[in-house]
């Protein structure tokens, strides 16, 4: 799941959407979620999927890929659905059952408000993907450069954005293996589970410990150092 991500990645290509400026990309992406955010009707929400979908046919980006990206929210949408569900009143009821009743209102602002989750995810997605790191930084630094003049860190914050955004899919990365090693640790405890392991006394071993004859010469070696090491400083001490 985690591999689905695609917020912070950047796939590299010649397409139109690629040879944007990063500025004029930045704001159009605040330009279309605002416009999303905006929309209050189903059609509304068809013609912004249509126009994602016609942005990402012409930078070259599968739409199938983009759609995936949304599949680790699953959970967040859906909580934002069934909280839409039970806090938003309304005055056109379909159906009662005990003291919870589903309006009409409720629905709609349950699916309107998902809808926008995803649409605001993959609009974002699409920026990243088609602007390389250095790119952003630099759309960044130049859209908040007349703030300097009021000694705000234009470099600084855009820098830090940039980094956090582009760490996201190495984070990613290093979660799932942390995953995958947690898993086999597992595995290998019921391995040894199921074949009846157990430490202590009654442990057995392949090959047993014993001292040799070089164990004792070596402990007698050194011995023999210490004694030499001591009777020297007592002698020129």
């Amino acid at each position: 799941m985690l591999k689905d991500i695609t917020l912070g990645q950047y796939f590299p290509g010649d397409s139109a959407i690629h040879r944007m400026d990063p500025r004029m990309k930045l704001i159009l992406t605040i330009v279309y979620i605002v416009g999303v955010f905006m929309v209050s009707n189903l059609p509304g929400y068809v013609l912004a999927l249509a126009f994602l979908y016609l942005v990402v046919r012409i930078s070259g980006i599968k739409f199938s890929y983009l759609v995936k990206g949304v599949k680790p929210l699953r959970f967040i949408i859906l909580f934002t659905f069934v909280l839409n569900l039970f806090f938003v009143q309304g005055e056109t009821p379909i159906f009662s059952l005990g003291f919870f009743t589903l309006t009409k209102e409720a629905l709609n602002n349950a699916i309107f408000f998902a809808l926008r989750l995803v649409f605001l995810v993959m609009g974002t997605s699409v920026l990243t993907l088609t602007t390389s790191p250095v790119q952003l930084t630099d759309g960044l630094e130049r859209l908040m450069h007349p703030l300097q003049r009021f000694h705000f860190p234009a470099h600084e914050l855009a820098m830090m954005m940039t980094i956090a955004l582009r760490f996201i899919p190495t984070l990613l990365e290093e979660t799932d293996k942390i995953q995958k090693a947690q898993s086999r640790a597992n595995d290998l405890a019921m391995a040894m589970e199921a074949r009846c392991y157990r430490g202590g006394d009654h442990r057995t071993r392949l090959r047993e410990l014993r001292y040799t004859r070089l164990d004792v010469f070596g402990a007698l070696a050194t011995a023999a150092f210490i004694a030499v090491v001591m009777l020297e400083g007592r002698l020129l001490g």
